[in-house]
């Protein structure tokens, strides 16, 4: 054999060694080519509040946004319909982009703005006040008061006593939330008062007259308890018997 055809078939055996290679290869990648799976979530619409809404708020399609969330985390107390919630109220602070839920809002039957605004077990007594009483018109639906009751003795003796203490203002005139710190004279404070409380306001107004202390507040009131009173008791012995008796005043 000659020299030529050594080269020859030794080029031959390479290309057809490339070829065998190349084919090979495509047939492997077309054996292992991964499958994607389209997984299709389904979505649907949820009420969320388009910005921080405040207790009290009547809410108005300005406080409200449409977002699509999965259908598997949709429960049956979320809203679909900004028109169900237009004109409700907001019982509790609602966060910006949060979900609004049927707790988050005032039941029906609760009243206007200022009856979401009481809390269980209080009341909301209303009295009348000038700019005086009325701490020159600084006062602002969420300051805390005491309440203060002059009662006149004579006709030129009186007695003030403090009847109660760190009260929640809920609303000043027919204003229940404001965001002006500009005092403005108002003719009615309406304060959060528990039942036994608002008793002892009324019957304070009725003995004399009333007036509100504005409170720090940062200051953070604690009811001292009053201490019990004690009467001492003295041993009497008579003989072989003896016995106990309190010593009154």
């Amino acid at each position: 054999m000659s020299k030529g055809q050594i080269v020859l078939l030794f080029l031959l055996s390479v290309v057809l060694g490339l070829a065998a290679v190349f084919f090979a290869k495509k047939w492997m990648d077309g054996q292992v080519q991964p499958q994607v799976e389209v997984e299709v979530v389904e979505r649907e619409p949820v009420v969320v509040a388009a910005q921080e809404i405040q207790p009290g708020t009547i809410l108005t399609n300005q406080h409200l946004t449409i977002k699509l969330l999965e259908k598997d985390w949709r429960s049956e107390d979320q809203y679909i319909s900004e028109e169900d919630l237009v004109g409700q109220i907001a019982d509790t602070l609602i966060l910006a982009n949060e979900i609004i839920t049927k707790p988050r809002i005032a039941l029906p039957g609760e009243g206007s703005t200022l009856a979401a605004l009481i809390p269980d077990n209080k009341r909301a007594v209303t009295i009348r006040v000038n700019d005086v009483i009325g701490v020159a018109g600084f006062l602002l639906p969420g300051n805390k008061v005491d309440v203060l009751n002059t009662v006149k003795l004579g006709r030129n003796s009186a007695n003030t006593s403090t009847i109660l203490r760190d009260i929640r203002v809920l609303a000043v005139d027919q204003t229940a939330k404001t965001d002006d710190n500009k005092p403005v004279i108002v003719r009615a404070v309406t304060l959060e008062v528990s039942p036994t409380e608002a008793e002892k306001l009324m019957t304070a107004q009725s003995k004399g007259d009333i007036q509100l202390a504005l409170r720090n507040p940062h200051d953070d009131y604690k009811p001292v308890a009053k201490k019990r009173y004690v009467a001492p008791s003295v041993t009497i012995i008579k003989g072989t018997e003896s016995s106990k008796i309190r010593v009154s005043n």
